[in-house]
């Protein structure tokens, strides 16, 4: 396997460096085509956190069925991209987050349907049996138990975050109620690209903020953005060849 950005190309032993390269030769196979109402930049992040909600947990794991109930778990760069995707389908949304402060951002820029703060016991009571999926996007190890609680008889779990530790589970929680937990990470080929067709037909893009290369390390402590390799990079090589 050859990642796109820092590996070894097994072809002449070079590293790849993926989008900070001016070209890129791969086979058509692994090539995925941009519809022309999809912008660039803020497409470029449902390459990643697009597919990776969409893929399985949304359309393998039936997910996205109109009427359904979703919860999704942290609001980041997956969290917002699936409450998106789940608006699309159909589907009644419902955040589930340890920051109060994304409520507004949630119920009015994303259009979901509720917020629950997950250290609040009283909402996540209130919310207990409701939900007939998950998609668990944090990157951390979280209590997972409450969660499974707000899942109805046959509901699923679908993690699809990377946490840095093994998930530690209760063994009642997924026999009671015949409940499912499943991990997932990113997508095939076919599914990207039809990932990308449904989204510009829908106008589902990405939250982003564009900057120049230049900028890089600053941006680094912020949560999403997408660099403007084209029109910048060359200046900052330019200003440290001076």
């Amino acid at each position: 396997m050859v990642f796109t950005y820092n590996s070894v190309d097994c072809v002449d032993g070079t590293l790849t460096y993926g989008g900070y390269s001016s070209a890129v030769v791969v086979h058509e196979r692994f090539v995925v085509r941009f519809p022309d109402a999809m912008p660039l930049d803020k497409g470029a992040l449902l390459l990643c956190a697009g597919i990776t909600v969409y893929s399985s947990p949304m359309k393998h794991h039936g997910l996205n069925v109109p009427g359904m109930h979703l919860g999704v778990l942290s609001l980041g760069g997956l969290g917002h991209v699936a409450v998106k995707f789940a608006k699309v389908f159909g589907m009644k949304v419902t955040v589930i987050s340890s920051s109060p402060g994304k409520k507004r951002e949630a119920l009015e820029l994303l259009g979901a349907d509720a917020f629950i703060v997950s250290n609040n016991a009283d909402e996540m009571k209130a919310a207990m049996g409701t939900m007939d999926g998950i998609i668990n996007t944090v990157s951390a190890n979280v209590p997972m138990a409450p969660l499974f609680e707000l899942l109805k008889p046959n509901g699923k779990m679908i993690v699809v975050g990377l946490p840095n530790k093994p998930i530690e589970v209760p063994a009642f929680a997924l026999v009671d109620q015949n409940k499912t937990l499943a991990e997932s990470y990113i997508g095939g080929m076919s599914d990207t690209q039809e990932m990308l067709d449904v989204a510009a037909k829908h106008g589902v893009t990405a939250e982003i903020e564009l900057v120049s290369a230049d900028y890089v390390n600053t941006a680094l402590e912020r949560l999403v953005f997408v660099i403007d390799i084209a029109n910048t990079l060359h200046k900052v090589a330019g200003a440290a060849a001076e």
